[in-house]
Formats: C-alpha cells, structure tokens, sequence
C-alpha cells in the first residue's frame, strides 16, 4: 500500500502537489466551464495548509486547442481556497525556481502547465521517467511529493509515475479516497453485485465485464449503451446494417467475438435489453430486440426494458455503473440513462465510473444519492479491470524506497 497524508508531518516543508485540473475550456473566452475538478482536490489543498504547496498539473495536451497556459486555472483555484495563489509561467527554470524559494508555509503556488514540457507528453516506464530532465529538476525544488491526481493515474507519464521513485511520496486524499473506495468493489461490497456497462467505449467495458465475471466480483452484468448492441450481435440479433449501426461507425466489430466469448460461458449473468428505442425520422420508435428495423440506429433501452432492468438494480447491494444507457444529450433518448442511475442511487454501496455518466448524475442532482461518483473516467474503468494503475504502482514503490 502507498502512504497517505497520515504518514507524513508536512508543516513548513515544500510539497510538490500533482492534481488534475485538466477542465472544459471555452474555445473564445478562455474562460474554465466547469471548476468540478477543481472542487475535489480542495480537501487536500487543506490538509496541506502549514506547507508550502507547489501545483503540478496540466490542461489539455498538444495540438489540441484547449491546450493552453495555467494562469486562468490559478485565479479559479484561488477563489475556490479563498487564500493567494500565486501564479508562474515556467515549470522548471529559474522563475520557477525563485518562486518556490520565495514561498512562506500556507502559501500556494501553481507552476505552468506541465505539458509544456515535451518530456511529460512522453509514454515511458517509471524507471525512465524518474531520469527525464522534468522529474530530476522538480524533485530538487521540494522535500515530498503529492499525488492526488486520480483522473490521470492511468498515465505512465514523468510526473505521475517518475516524481515517486526520485523523493518521498504520498497519494493526497481523493487519490486515497479513489483507490481504496474502488478496491472495496473487489472485495468486501454487499452482494449482490450489479455491474451497468454502457456508453461508447466497448473494449474497456468487455475488459471489465470479462474480470468481474470469471473472477466472481460481478453477481450480474447488465449491458446498455453501445455495449448492449455489440452483446445483442453476438447473441445473434441484427440491429442494423454497417452504416446505420453505430458498431461500425464506432469501429467496434472486432468486439463481438470477445463478446460471443463471454456469453457462451456467462450467459446466465449477463442482462440483455428485451427493446430498444430507435431514432425513426425525427421521432423515436420503439421495438423488440428480435424486431429491430433494419435500417434505424438504436440509441436508447426500450421503455418496456425499463422496468425489469430498475427491477434488477433494485434488488442489488452493490451497483457499479459505468456508461449511459443511450444518447442521453438529445431528450428523446435519455429514458434510459436516467430511469437506470434512479434506481442504482438506491443501493446500499453505489459506484459510478466518471465520465459522461458523472455529468448526467450532476445534472439530475443525484449526486447525493451515490456512494462514490469517480473523479477519472479512464482511470477508473482500467481500475475495474483489475490492472493496477501505474501511478498507483510508483506510489507504492515510493513507499518501498523512501519509508
């Protein structure tokens, strides 16, 4: 196991903090759209409030045009801390550098996007990383190092896994919280256990259904989304051809094999949606899995898939949901996202994997109803798995060498 905030006394030290504040971006003001990430590393801004915090992060990465300087980031954390943030346009040279220097316990300083960095963009093992130019010159500027940046721990990238094998090191208090919130799903969670995989992403949701079910985690795996019309293929249904169905605009066909697999020997576990909804003209049209027209996309669970599917979520102890049910952005086909996240919130022990599936959540004001909403949609589905997250793994390491 790594060590937490627990472990260490950091009252007047210098702490390099790794967040993730990597936010929506309006493309002509500039402006942050959305300060969620923001929000839930503020509880470790606190615990470190007698040190001398150092911000690590990053927005965005190259070439993309939300790629961009930190400064905007700065005066929004500032505002959510109510304290100074001090604001600096390098990573590692020498402003940087003096800055950190000139830093007084409780103060808060946020360096430049990392990224900026060519080095941090690199994918490399945490033996290489902790040897880049990034990781040597950031560890000579404080006495520990930080991370709190779930969202991104699925990275093998300088900062995330190279910074633990270079100082001391500690996971902050989402990073804790995420990890040993998830690991419970493993072991320990009420039974039964219903996983929902849906959304876009199938070959991450196969590579979940396929761990929980041959090792026993998942009591049910209810499948809904774009997940739902691969398994309905691979049980030998037709949803559409190639250029109406979002298989192949998607590019999963490769998929249905690994899903055929999982259904010739789980078929018992895995819930399959009875009807769909399809998009016919402007209008959505209803119909049963064995009566698909052949040339309207499905992009929604059927109303009368509805009630057997909230039935089962009902009656479960612990629901992980990963993935919307269909095209929850245009009305017509939002139903089924959220009649299913309803009733997951009624679990005793409830897990939603981040991404799209949060946002919906936020915007049904569920989120109080839900025991963990993961902060790292990549992060999470690769914790779920069962690989473990190379940030967590250096984290670990860490503690091997410097404890």
């Amino acid at each position: 196991m790594f060590a937490t905030l627990e472990d260490v006394d950091m009252a007047r030290r210098t702490a390099l903090l790794r967040v993730d504040f990597n936010s929506p971006i309006d493309p002509v003001s500039s402006m942050i759209l959305d300060d969620k990430r923001f929000r839930e590393h503020i509880p470790t801004f606190h615990a470190l409030e007698d040190a001398k915090v150092v911000v690590v992060t990053h927005q965005s990465r190259p070439g993309k045009k939300d790629f961009t300087t930190l400064e905007a980031h700065a005066e929004k954390l500032q505002r959510l801390l109510s304290r100074p943030v001090h604001y600096v346009d390098d990573i590692f040279g020498r402003c940087a550098r003096e800055a950190v220097r000139g830093l007084e316990p409780g103060e808060v300083l946020m360096l430049e996007n990392v990224r900026f960095s060519a080095e941090e963009n690199l994918k490399i093992s945490p033996e290489e990383a902790k040897k880049t130019h990034l990781v040597r010159k950031l560890a000579a500027m404080a006495d520990f190092f930080v991370n709190d940046a779930f969202g991104t721990a699925h990275r093998s990238q300088p900062t995330m896994v190279g910074l633990p094998l270079a100082m001391r090191s500690a996971a902050g208090l989402l990073m804790e919280r995420e990890v040993t919130t998830l690991s419970r799903v493993f072991s320990g969670a009420p039974r039964p256990v219903i996983f929902v995989l849906g959304g876009t992403k199938v070959d991450d949701s196969i590579d979940v259904a396929r761990h929980v079910l041959e090792n026993g985690i998942a009591d049910q795996v209810v499948v809904v989304g774009v997940v739902a019309n691969i398994f309905l293929i691979a049980a030998g249904y037709a949803i559409g051809t190639p250029s109406t169905s979002l298989i192949g605009q998607l590019g999963y066909t490769g998929e249905i094999k690994k899903a055929e697999d999982l259904l010739s020997r789980f078929r018992d576990r895995v819930l399959l949606p009875t009807h769909v909804a399809v998009r016919d003209g402007n209008d959505r049209a209803e119909a049963a899995v064995d009566a698909i027209p052949e040339n309207l996309p499905v992009l929604d669970l059927g109303l009368d898939a509805v009630p057997g599917t909230v039935a089962a979520l009902r009656h479960a102890g612990t629901v992980v949901f990963n993935g919307p049910a269909g095209v929850f952005e245009d009305d017509l086909f939002a139903t089924g996202t959220f009649e299913l996240l309803r009733a997951a919130g009624d679990a005793a022990f409830s897990v939603v994997g981040g991404g799209h599936t949060a946002a919906v959540i936020e915007k049904l004001g569920l989120e109080n109803r839900f025991s963990h909403i993961s902060t790292g949609g990549g992060a999470c589905i690769e914790f779920l798995t069962g690989k473990t997250l190379p940030a967590v793994a250096a984290l670990e390491a860490s503690r091997q060498l410097f404890w």
